[in-house]
């Protein structure tokens, strides 16, 4: 049987991307890459064009959040691969799947400095799982087989293809590969019945549940398990919706901001199980709560990379299996055990944790983030998805609201911010139904902008709440702990920001205090259009429980 002729390498990547399962990809146009352009034109995969290349590897990543299967981005050569690098960034320490494809110079101009041209495997040897240049059209087939195996398989992360501007636009002769098919990641079961008498004959266990590679049966898995051993559960950072936050073991999240009691818990546990994250600085309180390299306590790690477990801390019980997989097994194999103190204790730390540090003011003269967010938690359904980017205006989101469903989170470990817009923007696409409202400050905001004409442009209708303190305000929060009294570099001067909104066909208001929140709010979600509000916020609330001096 004769191979299937494509007109261009474009034409058969495109078919080797609906093989894949593809349905969307993000993009910001280049030259180098028409051929791809215009391959996809004769599919059905959807080309939601960014403002800027990061902006569009975000909106990647996050979709390959929300989906378990690799989003995808594509990006022209030179400044659109830098720009779009942070996003790889976000997926390789996320553990997110995600495929970035790059457009590159013509193959006979190769490694002459030729116009916006890169080494694309160093550049990205660090940030990827695997990055590779396609030189031949007909291995078009075996290069995207590859790449969404290994997108995919263990430790899920971004994966890095560049493609020859002429290798695109010549002919090309080659059928796709079938859709990745993974293996299992199953524990052993002499593994999984080891796990569970550990924690059955200890005293004061906890779990730290996290990372990448769950799905939503396991995180319903996880509460199972949990509530058979009695045990209470502790979310790795930024993974605070893999348990139900109201369930009756959910002991809060392990990340900034830790509250004092669950970390005082984890550091005096006899058995720490720790499934699917990596102890890395935020989830150990930058590695105070466990001694390096033999923690004082038991520590049993579950993870789909072998080369995480013991990276640094050694174990008394290293599994290598994917936390989905591993989850699903200790659910079906946990047996009834006694009623802890422990349990029920940590659970009375979580609850004390929730009230607000600072009383919510009905006639305060700004908004109060402990009032957003308590209004958040009464008026938003259990499916609504809440994403946003680094800043101090996240420590309101992470202490005092309660996710309850698997993927109504989206923010990044990694820290980077910006990330929030694009992500919600993902998260919109994604499912149309669900109501997606991002977080973000004044400096997170501004640092992708532009993104929320793309959500007007491609009728994303997410409400944006960009939290303005006229600040910097974690490196202000930082600069007054090191050097008090001493501001440099982190004032802002901020536009209108609901204008911004109204110039794109948005619907755009100003938040002054907390009364005017709830019928903003209300104005924003019936929008039927993008819509931001502007929240005034007081400049000296830095955190939940620090004030500008």
């Amino acid at each position: 049987m004769t191979k299937p002729t494509h007109k261009h390498g474009g034409a058969l990547l495109a078919d080797c991307l609906v093989a894949q399962g593809v349905e969307r990809v993000f993009s910001v146009p280049g030259e180098s890459f028409l051929a791809a352009l215009d391959g996809m034109l004769d599919t059905d995969i959807q080309i939601i064009t960014a403002r800027q290349e990061g902006g569009a590897a975000i909106m990647a990543e996050a979709t390959g959040k929300l989906t378990g299967k690799p989003g995808v981005a594509f990006v022209t050569r030179g400044p659109g691969a830098t720009n779009a690098s942070a996003g790889v960034h976000i997926a390789f320490q996320d553990s997110t799947p995600m495929v970035l494809f790059i457009g590159q110079v013509a193959s006979d101009q190769r490694d002459r400095e030729a116009f916006q041209e890169v080494d694309y495997r160093a550049m990205f040897g660090p940030l990827a799982k695997w990055v590779a240049e396609i030189d031949r059209a007909d291995r078009i087939p075996e290069y995207i087989s590859h790449a969404f195996h290994v997108a995919q398989s263990g430790r899920p992360g971004p994966v890095v293809l560049a493609l020859p501007e002429d290798m695109l636009s010549g002919p090309a002769i080659g059928a796709p590969a079938p859709a990745a098919v993974l293996p299992s990641g199953r524990a052993a079961d002499a593994d999984i019945a080891e796990v569970i008498s550990r924690l059955k004959s200890a005293e004061r266990p906890i779990v730290i549940a996290g990372g990448g590679g769950w799905t939503k049966d396991a995180a319903l898995a996880l509460g199972q398990f949990a509530m058979a051993l009695d045990l209470p559960v502790g979310t790795s950072f930024r993974c605070q919706d893999y348990l139900d936050n109201r369930h009756p073991n959910f002991a809060g999240d392990v990340g900034i901001g830790i509250n004092p009691a669950l970390a005082r818990r984890i550091k005096e546990a006899d058995v720490v199980l720790a499934l699917g994250p990596r102890l890395g600085e935020m989830t150990t309180s930058a590695y105070t709560l466990f001694s390096a390299p033999v923690p004082q306590q038991s520590l049993i790690h579950i993870h789909a990379d072998p080369n995480e477990l013991g990276r640094v801390y050694r174990p008394d019980l290293a599994v290598v299996a994917t936390p989905a997989s591993a989850a699903i097994q200790l659910a079906r194999a946990a047996s009834k055990a006694p009623r802890r103190a422990a349990r029920t204790e940590a659970r009375a730390d979580y609850e004390a944790w929730q009230v607000p540090a600072r009383a919510i003011d009905p006639d305060a003269p700004s908004v109060q983030m402990e009032y957003v967010i308590t209004h958040l938690n009464e008026v938003l359904d259990d499916t609504a998805i809440l994403s946003n980017g680094a800043g101090n205006y996240a420590a309101w989101l992470h202490r005092y609201y309660r996710y309850r469903a698997w993927r109504t989170q989206l923010a990044p470990t990694s820290g980077s911010m910006g990330y929030g817009l694009p992500a919600a923007i993902a998260a919109k696409f994604t499912d149309p139904t669900r109501d997606v409202i991002c977080l973000a400050g004044d400096g997170c905001f501004q640092m992708v902008s532009q993104e929320f004409g793309t959500a007007a442009a491609e009728g994303a209708n997410i409400v944006v709440l960009v939290c303005d303190n006229e600040k910097y305000g974690t490196i202000r929060m930082h600069q007054q702990k090191t050097y008090p009294h001493r501001p440099s570099g982190t004032a802002l001067k901020n536009p209108d920001f609901a204008a911004l909104a109204r110039a794109h066909g948005g619907f755009g208001a100003t938040v002054n205090n907390n009364a005017e929140f709830a019928p903003a709010l209300r104005e924003a979600l019936a929008a039927n259009a993008p819509a931001l509000l502007h929240l005034k916020l007081d400049p000296k609330a830095l955190s939940p429980a620090l004030d500008l001096e």
